[in-house]
């Protein structure tokens, strides 16, 4: 009697720590960081939910573990270029990367205000971007500076203070057009020129990649003529 090659027949995997993290993020990105849970971990591995805690003790271990997963594809800084060029590359990298995991930016925004200090993974990560700016020249009280200007943006995300694409559901609460712009002219005139001026600035229709981008240009933008001048 031959036995049958097949899964069936393969040793399982030993579970670790890597595995558990994958599976996680692999969840996270079916349906989002709210649905998951230990239990569906546990199913996704062909393990006992308990079997998880050798690995992650909590959940906001687990959080964490994830955080550090997706800094990780953040491609590494590269040494023959510039600064400005340099610290762009890196930012776009950690943009693609969230762009990939939507659930992150709430997680990691999160995490880093509950912790007294971030991740290890994202300590290295912001380490080694100041390390970028020193080798650019620039003195530590410019980095600081730079680091409080960045913020999220070095990690693919920003917080904006509004949103004003023109796809959103009308709120029913909303004041009358004309109440609104006699009481915000300017906000009332920058909605427009969003919704209707092809030419604008801010870019056609708010497009979200346009204004990261833009935002990002106008931060090193700064941050070079500073070091020129210091």
């Amino acid at each position: 009697m031959t036995t049958q090659a097949g899964s069936a027949t393969r040793p399982r995997a030993p579970l670790n720590k890597e595995r558990v993290l994958a599976a996680a993020v692999a969840l996270a990105d079916e349906g989002g960081v709210d649905a998951l849970s230990m239990r569906k971990i546990a199913q996704v591995l062909g393990v006992v939910p308990m079997a998880l805690y050798k690995h992650v003790a909590n959940k906001n271990e687990l959080l964490d573990g994830m955080i550090d997963v997706l800094v990780a594809e953040i491609d590494p800084p590269v040494g023959d270029t510039d600064w400005k060029t340099a610290v762009r590359r890196r930012v776009l990298s950690a943009r693609r990367m969230l762009l990939r995991h939507p659930w992150a930016p709430e997680v990691i925004e999160s995490r880093i205000k509950a912790r007294t200090t971030p991740t290890p993974a994202v300590m290295e990560y912001l380490d080694s971007m100041i390390g970028i700016f020193r080798a650019g020249g620039f003195s530590i009280d410019l980095v600081h500076h730079a680091m409080h200007v960045m913020g999220s943006r070095l990690l693919g995300f920003s917080q904006e203070l509004f949103e004003d694409t023109s796809d959103r559901e009308p709120d029913p609460d909303a004041m009358p057009p004309e109440e609104m712009a006699a009481r915000y002219p300017h906000i009332t005139e920058l909605a427009m020129a969003v919704a209707h001026d092809q030419e604008s600035v801010v870019g056609s229709g708010c497009d979200d990649q346009f204004e990261f981008e833009f935002a990002l240009d106008l931060t090193l933008d700064g941050l070079e003529r500073l070091h020129g001048t210091g």
